[in-house]
């Protein structure tokens, strides 16, 4: 059940299978992200495609238990995945949330994150 002390962003990363792909959010209101939803727009082949999310305060840092992997064998278009961070994932109204791939798969697949912020 969600509080009115939630609030959700979403962002595209355009492509899964593409090295360096990343996608930034920015932050209206400064929160804890306590859950992170993804549904992919297509089907990878050849690797699974690692996701990770990290915040203005993390840095390089990837938020704790938050990634996510989008396996390459028996994926399909509108599988949803989700993660819950448990550490270094506080944000701050105008900050950002990055969301990375490791680019290992193939075949072109957009990635739709939906953050869960509680205020």
């Amino acid at each position: 059940m969600r509080t009115l002390n939630d609030y959700f962003i979403t962002v595209r990363l355009a492509d899964i299978s593409a090295t360096g792909g990343v996608a930034f959010v920015a932050i209206p209101d400064g929160g804890r992200v306590i859950k992170i939803h993804t549904v992919q727009e297509g089907a990878i082949t050849g690797a699974n495609a690692v996701i990770t999310f990290f915040t203005k305060q993390g840095g390089s840092t990837v938020m704790t238990s938050s990634g996510i992997t989008v396996p390459y064998a028996g994926d399909t278009v509108g599988d949803v995945r989700t993660s819950t961070p448990s550490a270094v994932n506080l944000v701050t109204e105008g900050d950002f949330i990055k969301v990375a791939t490791d680019g290992a798969s193939t075949g072109a697949c957009p990635l739709n994150c939906t953050f869960v912020i509680r205020r």
